[in-house]
C-alpha cells in the first residue's frame, strides 16, 4: 500500500500590523490553537529521530543534531500534535500543518482540507484571545487579526511548500523510481497545478502561469527544499521500517483550494507509484530537457506545448500524462481505484476538448477563468486587482476566499461535504498508526509526554513508557481500539506494547 500524507505551509499576513513578523504570528496561531482546545504545554514533538539531511540516494548532510524536544511553545518552533494524528507547528516564519498518513488517496484528499479547518480555528482562536485582551504568547501584546493562504508564492520572491509524502518499497532502487517520476511530475501540472499571476520567481513579468512552483525548479534531482529546488527532492527521512520503505518527499506541487485538485494530485501520484513498484517502466517518456520543461508547461494556457522526449519525440503534457494513466491503470489492476480514474479522465478530456470547461473543478483554470474577465474588462495582466484576485483565490476563510464564493455560487465542484472535513480534523484515520497516535492525544491529552510520526512517550508516575510504532500500517483502529478504554495512558501503552 502506498501511505500518503501532506505538508502545507500557509502564508500568513496580520493587514492591520504588516510590519509585525511573521515568526510571531504564526506562533501566535499555533500557541492560540493548543490553547483553545486544551493542549497540554508540556507535550513535545519528539525531534530525536529525524535526519533531514540524510540523502535517499545513500548519503548524509548532517551537520548538526536536533536537540531530542523543544519547548512547544517557544518563539518560532512552537509544536503540536493533534487529534487526528497530525502535527501543526511553526516552519520558518509559516504556520504549518501536517496531516495524519493513510492509504487512501480521497480520505487523504479530505484530511489536506481538514488541515485548513485547524487552520481556521488557529484563526478565531487567536481573535477571540485577542478581543479579551490576552496574549497566547508570554510578553508579546495580543494578536491583530490573521489571514492565511493555501497558496506558494508571496509574489515577493519568495516560496513556500505544499509538499506531498509517499511511502514505497525500496525494492525499487529510488534512481529508477526517480527516473520514472520525472515526466510525470513536470507535466502533472496541467491537471493539479494551482494557478499563479506574473512570471518568473518575483512575478514580475505580466501574465498567468498554471503552477505555483515551477519558477522555482532548478534541478532534476536535489535534497534542498529551500534553495536549489529538484524536481525530486531526495531528503530520507522514512519514519518507517528504513529497511524496507522509504518515503518520497514531493515539493514540485501546489497547494489545492479545489477537492478535485487535490484528489488527481494525491490519487494520480500514488497510482502511478503503485505502478512503478509492480514492475510498470516508463523509461521511452524520458524528457530531453526535464528542467526547463516544467516552465514551458506552466506558461503554456493552450496545452499545446511538444515536450521533447530523450529519444526525439515530441507530445503535449497530455499525452504523456495519458500514457502514464493507461499503463498505471493496467499495472495495478483490479485494485485501482475507479472513481481517481472516472476524474482523471474527465479533466483531461476537458483540457484536451476546452481547457476552460474545467474551472469547475481545476484551481489553475477556475482562477484563469475569473481573471480573464478583468482583463475583457480593460484590466492588463499586471493590474493590482488581478494580483488581488490571486490571492483571494486562496484566502481559507469562507467569507472572504474567492474559491468559497466559486462553491456557494455552485461553480465549483465539490467531492465531500463540510461535515466530514470538520470531523477529520479532529478524528484519526482508522487505517495506520495515526489511529492510535490522535487517540493517544484525544484521550489522555495530560499524561502524553512527546510523540512524533513513529512513537508516542507518555507518562507513568514519575517515569515515562515509550510505544514504538514503526509500522505505518500498524496499530490501526482493528488493533488498538480497546487499548484505548483503559483509564490511564500508562496502561494502555502497557497493553499496546506489553514488552
Amino acid at each position: 500500500m502506498i501511505f500518503i500524507g501532506t505538508e502545507t505551509e500557509y502564508g500568513i499576513s496580520t493587514p492591520s500590523a504588516p510590519l509585525l513578523s511573521p515568526i510571531i504570528s504564526s506562533t501566535h496561531a499555533v500557541v492560540g490553537y493548543a490553547t483553545s482546545r486544551g493542549a497540554r504545554r508540556g507535550t513535545q514533538w519528539d525531534f530525536g529521530p529525524e535526519t533531514p539531511l540524510r540523502d535517499a540516494r545513500g548519503f548524509d548532510l548532517r551537520r548538526y543534531h536536533t536537540a531530542p524536544t523543544i519547548d512547544p511553545h517557544a518563539l518560532g518552533v512552537a509544536n503540536l500534535v493533534l487529534g487526528n494524528g497530525g502535527r501543526f507547528y511553526v516552519d520558518h516564519a509559516h504556520p504549518e500543518v501536517s496531516s495524519p498518513e493513510t492509504a487512501d488517496p480521497f480520505y487523504a484528499m479530505v484530511l489536506d482540507q481538514a488541515g485548513d479547518r485547524v487552520a481556521l480555528d488557529a484563526i478565531a482562536a487567536v481573535a477571540e484571545l485577542s478581543e479579551a485582551g490576552i496574549s497566547a504568547l508570554d510578553k508579546h501584546e495580543p494578536c491583530p487579526p490573521l489571514k492565511l493562504y493555501k497558496n506558494n508564492v508571496d509574489g515577493k520572491g519568495a516560496s513556500y511548500g505544499s509538499h506531498e509524502n509517499y511511502r514505497y518499497s525500496r525494492a525499487v532502487p529510488f534512481d529508477e523510481l526517480a527516473a520514472a517520476l520525472i515526466p510525470f511530475f513536470v507535466t502533472r501540472q496541467v491537471v493539479t497545478g494551482a494557478g499563479r499571476v506574473g512570471l518568473g520567481p518575483h512575478g514580475d513579468k505580466p501574465g498567468f502561469q498554471i503552477s505555483q512552483r515551477a519558477d522555482y525548479i532548478e534541478q532534476e534531482i536535489s535534497l534542498e527544499t529551500t534553495l536549489n529546488r529538484g524536481i525530486i527532492n531526495t531528503r530520507d527521512e522514512s519514519h518507517t521500517d528504513d529497511e524496507h520503505y522509504g518515503r518520497l518527499h514531493v515539493i514540485i506541487g501546489d497547494a489545492s483550494m479545489s477537492q478535485v485538485s487535490s484528489f488527481l494530485k494525491l490519487g494520480m501520484t500514488s497510482l502511478v507509484i503503485a505502478a512503478i513498484q509492480r514492475g510498470e517502466r516508463f523509461s521511452d517518456l524520458a524528457l530531453a530537457h526535464p528542467v526547463a520543461e516544467v516552465s514551458a508547461v506552466s506558461r503554456d494556457l493552450t496545452l499545446s506545448h511538444r515536450l521533447e522526449l530523450a529519444d526525439g519525440r515530441r507530445l503535449t503534457a497530455l499525452e504523456i500524462l495519458g500514457e502514464y494513466r493507461r499503463r498505471a491503470a493496467a499495472a495495478v489492476g483490479d485494485g485501482v481505484d475507479k472513481r481517481l480514474l472516472s476524474e482523471w479522465d474527465e479533466a483531461a478530456d476537458l483540457l484536451a476538448t476546452n481547457p476552460l470547461a474545467a474551472a469547475d473543478r481545476l484551481d489553475w483554470v477556475a482562477k484563469y477563468a475569473l481573471m480573464k474577465g478583468f482583463v475583457a474588462r480593460g484590466a492588463s495582466w499586471d493590474h493590482p486587482k488581478i494580483a488581488l484576485v490571486d490571492l483571494q483565490y486562496s484566502d481559507i476563510d469562507p467569507r472572504t476566499s474567492l474559491y468559497h464564493a466559486l462553491v456557494r455560487k455552485q461553480r465549483m465542484r465539490t467531492l465531500v461535504d463540510e461535515e466530514t472535513i470538520r470531523r477529520a480534523a479532529y478524528e484519526p484515520p482508522t487505517d495506520s498508526r495515526a489511529y492510535t497516535r490522535g487517540m493517544f492525544m484525544t484521550r489522555y491529552p495530560d499524561e502524553v509526554v512527546g510523540a512524533n510520526w513513529d512513537r508516542v512517550v507518555v507518562a507513568e508516575g514519575e517515569s515515562m513508557l515509550t510505544v514504538p510504532m514503526v509500522a505505518v500500517d500498524g496499530y490501526t483502529r482493528a488493533d488498538t481500539a480497546a487499548a484505548f478504554e483503559q483509564p490511564t495512558a500508562a496502561a494502555a501503552a502497557r497493553m499496546i506494547n506489553p514488552e
